[in-house]
């Protein structure tokens, strides 16, 4: 093999031996997770094992045990058995945890036990983003992502899809039976074996037919109707195409506009955003410091009351509203097409008629003002407006918080376009680090534990690729 670049003789002694230290270059990714947890006071954070026992066999400290974690999610080896075999083979973590290597029972154990401390230390690092200037837009977007638990549709049982799979096996009976009213009709050794195979199947079928009805009951006694039998905490979500809803979980994520820096998230077994927007802003600006923080977020967190409480805390939202009713789609004017007019409170309508104020009631828990106008009877574009005697207009008594979000909107036509290239980004990177798209520990706690260590990494990886490796070194040290 002349004339090749040749390689180091396997057997060759050297003289004066390598240090590890040779191999992990000044601008190697690892020397960051090390000073990163160095510098951390697992203590406060509230990491177990800190203090060692005073007796039995030594353990390992913690630090070592977040060293490999923070390396294996920055490189996408997130199973425990995966990390443990790294860390006998890969020069980077034998640098990193001095030649340790836990087996995959401690490395899990770990991940399992400090799920608070890991999440506070995912909360530690956004504080010295923030400290850095990183944070300083005062601009973020919110959005959330569903990804799949360990739990297959299969396992996941809901009344429609109980009632949905008894159907199913019901056809299947009948089917099954037909077949054998064929069989019986016939006298060959085939027709036997046949009708052998085809008992065995029915009686399969009726013994998950009783256990589907035992279900059903189940299914109707559980606090939401829904029940998971691999991992119990995770829920079906519906998804944008038919047919192709998931079970797992809503990942809730605040992203920095100007960095693409996650400085808050969330697990939630909720299916939708409705009720995530006031509590997920809120995080975002007590990570960010901003007391008048912008949130920008889609139509599926749109909520009166969830604006409302934004507006209270000094956030403004900026989100376009959901056209729930059905007057747009049967060609007549919506509630946008009649103007407010706060001085006379009163509406004027697209026919120049002023609907007036008439009654106040409750509904859901929200006060509710009534309007409208007995000029519609003999108005030219009622066709276009109503079929009923006469256009009633509802109005929110905080409606106005609502307006406000629209003018908001108005006024940044790209508002939107930002929302989906910071967020949705962030969002597609964590899938597709995570491979298969779904988590690999069970119960909402283990998979809010998983969901910090992936953010801490990400948000490691940014940094790092904004600042350069020295620069940030030089910040963790300080």
């Amino acid at each position: 093999m002349t004339r090749f670049v040749s390689g180091a003789d396997r057997h060759q002694i050297a003289l004066l031996p390598h240090r590890l230290d040779d191999y992990v270059s000044e601008d190697n990714p690892v020397r960051v997770v090390d000073v990163f947890v160095d510098e951390l006071d697992l203590a406060a954070l509230g990491f177990a094992g800190v203090t060692p026992a005073a007796t039995g066999r030594p353990g390992y400290h913690p630090a070592t045990l977040l060293k490999l974690y923070l390396y294996g999610y920055l490189n996408q080896v997130a199973s425990s058995r995966r990390l443990e075999r790294e860390a006998g083979r890969n020069v980077e973590l034998m640098w990193l945890t001095g030649r340790l290597a836990p087996d995959f029972k401690t490395i899990a154990d770990f991940r399992r036990d400090n799920g608070p401390a890991i999440q506070a230390a995912c909360r530690q690092f956004v504080v010295l983003c923030r400290q850095l200037g990183l944070l300083a837009g005062g601009v973020v977007a919110l959005d959330g992502s569903r990804f799949k638990a360990v739990n297959a549709r299969d396992r996941n049982f809901t009344p429609a899809a109980v009632q949905r799979r008894i159907e199913q096996i019901e056809a299947s009976i009948a089917r099954y039976l037909a077949a054998l009213d064929t069989a019986d009709r016939q006298e060959d050794e085939v027709a036997h074996v046949r009708k052998v195979r085809i008992a065995e199947r029915l009686d399969a079928l009726r013994t998950r037919m009783r256990e589907l009805q035992a279900m059903e009951t189940l299914v109707e006694a559980a606090p939401d109707r829904q029940i998971s039998l691999t991992d119990p905490d995770a829920r079906a979500m519906a998804t944008r195409g038919k047919g192709t809803g998931m079970v797992g979980y809503n990942v809730q994520a605040v992203v920095d506009t100007a960095h693409h820096l996650i400085v808050a998230h969330a697990v939630t077994n909720v299916g939708h955003d409705r009720t995530q927007l006031a509590h997920m802003s809120c995080q975002g600006q007590a990570a960010t410091g901003h007391e008048a923080l912008t949130v920008l977020a889609d139509r599926g967190y749109f909520s009166g009351e969830e604006i409302l409480a934004c507006d209270q805390a000094g956030i403004a939202v900026t989100l376009p509203k959901p056209l729930t009713s059905g007057a747009k789609a049967e060609g007549r004017f919506g509630k946008q097409d009649f103007v407010y007019e706060a001085e006379a409170d009163a509406y004027r309508c697209p026919a120049g008629e002023q609907l007036s104020y008439r009654y106040t009631n409750v509904e859901g828990g929200l006060t509710l003002r009534r309007y409208w106008t007995t000029a519609c009877h003999g108005c030219a574009l009622k066709a276009r407006c109503t079929p009923a005697k006469e256009r009633r207009v509802t109005r929110w008594e905080h409606e106005a918080v609502l307006e406000a979000v629209q003018r908001r909107l108005d006024a940044d036509p790209h508002a939107m376009r930002t929302r989906r290239q910071t967020v949705e980004h962030v969002f597609g990177t964590l899938k597709g680090w995570m491979g298969a798209t779904h988590f690999r520990m069970r119960r909402l706690r283990n998979v809010a534990t998983e969901m910090s260590l992936q953010v801490l990494a990400y948000n490691l990886k940014r940094v790092m690729a904004i600042l350069g490796t020295g620069p940030l070194l030089s910040a963790l040290r300080v």
